[in-house]
């Protein structure tokens, strides 16, 4: 089936075979050729916003018709965003690439869903967890929801028709729903670290402290602006992995090959990039370099300036690690701290 179409083409044309129509329920879905859905979802394309900020474009929405003041409205219930990842070799990073694309549906109150057409390759546990994190922390009426199987925004429809949106009926089938994804990350991920935060953090290049960590990483300046790197699509996806797994803690985003002057840098040319501007206003997420870091020794400094525009492999790679671990252990005893 996935022969000479692209990733969306093949969500697109599952949603339509395989989601029933409701009466006072309207589905919002563009060809793959569109350009629609990068239009916010109140004026009529596929993208959520919340304070300003731009979430990815979903596949699919689902509405309902309801009268307001006398007009009949259209009031979102479902954004769905697809993926043929699990066919395409995408066994890691990838899948986190696309969660925040739902995400902005979920923060609006909304219920977002990703949907991983099976494949090949497994879903990472680590999405399940995101997405409960992501549903009891961003809002009342929101869920985030994983899943392979289309039936559920069958099953959920079906109730919104029944009972109501707001319905014990409808909140229990996504409390349930929820609830089952973290037991699975619990039992199947989380056990593989003896249930412990801080191996759990360490196995992702993660400093855990009492209010927040610190996930460091080697991004360089020119990962960001030459197209081929996308490592922006990566960094986003490091970002939420470490902000919803590490729940209710700050976020800082540690790139020590870069300076403030480079941030400032992308900060001012890539004002149109919609990863760069995640990156820059998620909540409780900051990025933050070499600059923001005190007492890290000279010669430390000095190798990472030394590298800082080299592809990270071999003696470069060497380099940053070992430059990494004494601000790591200095991190952690307190001999190196973060300016915040």
């Amino acid at each position: 089936m996935s022969s000479g179409m692209s990733s969306d083409q093949i969500i697109k044309n599952e949603i339509k075979d395989k989601i029933k129509r409701f009466e006072g329920i309207t589905i919002r879905i563009f060809p793959d050729s569109s350009n629609e859905d990068q239009r916010l979802v109140e004026e009529g394309g596929l993208t959520f916003s919340y304070n300003g900020v731009n979430y990815g474009s979903c596949d699919a929405c689902w509405l309902e018709k309801k009268e307001v003041n006398g007009n009949i409205v259209e009031i979102p219930l479902i954004g769905l965003e697809g993926t043929d990842a699990l066919n395409r070799g995408s066994t890691g990073n990838a899948q986190y690439q696309r969660f925040h694309h739902a995400l902005g549906a979920v923060k609006n109150g909304y219920i977002g869903i990703y949907y991983l057409r099976k494949g090949n390759s497994i879903i990472q546990p680590d999405l399940y967890e995101m997405a409960y994190n992501a549903t009891i922390r961003e809002s009342k009426d929101g869920a985030y929801l994983i899943t392979q199987d289309l039936n559920i925004v069958n099953d959920i429809l079906e109730l919104i028709v029944k009972y109501g949106r707001t319905s014990e009926q409808v909140n229990k089938y996504l409390r349930n729903y929820t609830e089952e994804m973290h037991n699975f990350w619990y039992e199947n991920k989380f056990k593989q670290y003896k249930y412990n935060w801080d191996i759990f953090a360490d196995k992702r290049s993660t400093i855990l402290k009492d209010n927040y960590i610190i996930k460091y990483t080697g991004r360089m300046k020119r990962n960001y602006t030459e197209g081929s790197q996308r490592a922006g699509h990566i960094a986003v996806g490091e970002m939420y992995l470490s902000k919803y797994l590490f729940y209710g803690k700050k976020v800082y985003y540690l790139c020590p090959r870069m300076n403030s002057d480079e941030v400032a840098y992308l900060d001012k040319h890539k004002t149109n990039d919609k990863e760069w501007h995640l990156l820059r206003h998620e909540d409780n997420v900051f990025y933050v370099t070499r600059d923001d870091l005190e007492n890290v020794p000279p010669e430390v400094i000095e190798k990472l300036v030394s590298i800082s525009d080299l592809p990270m492999k071999g003696k470069v790679s060497t380099i940053f690690k070992e430059c990494m671990n004494i601000i790591k252990s200095g991190l952690i005893n307190g001999s190196i701290k973060l300016k915040i």
